[in-house]
């Protein structure tokens, strides 16, 4: 497995941080092919997620798991998809956010329109 330069990574996760869609501002978890694991950069965008919803108790918080449409079986994606969610929805808790407030939404695979980085991510929502 090829970890992406850490400059990119932070780059994705800064434009999708900026980037809302909807009403809701979306916070973007990015991750490594075939990964469901967090790493630094992932873990800061956690804290501010979980920053945020500390600021307000009574806001729901989404995450939304995503996969790659060009690695393994529609089952395999989907677990991947779960997988994330879930490892980002318990940093959200470690990092302070009511376990009851987390809600989790596994998308499994989605096409990608430049990259396929854009479809290996979780996206938090703080509801407004």
């Amino acid at each position: 497995m090829r970890r992406r330069p850490m400059l990119l990574v932070l780059l994705l996760a800064g434009l999708g941080a900026c980037a809302p869609r909807g009403n809701e501002p979306r916070l973007v978890v990015f991750f490594n092919a075939d990964s469901a694991g967090l790493d630094d950069a992932a873990r800061s965008v956690i804290q501010q997620a979980a920053e945020q919803a500390r600021r307000d108790t009574s806001k729901q918080v989404r995450v939304l798991g995503f996969a790659a449409p060009d690695s393994g079986s529609a089952a395999f994606n989907r677990v991947l998809a779960e997988a994330r969610a879930q490892n980002v929805a318990d940093g959200l808790v470690t990092a302070g956010v009511a376990k009851g407030r987390v809600q989790l939404q596994s998308r499994g695979a989605v096409p990608f329109d430049m990259m396929p980085m854009e479809s290996r991510r979780v996206e938090i929502v703080v509801d407004r």
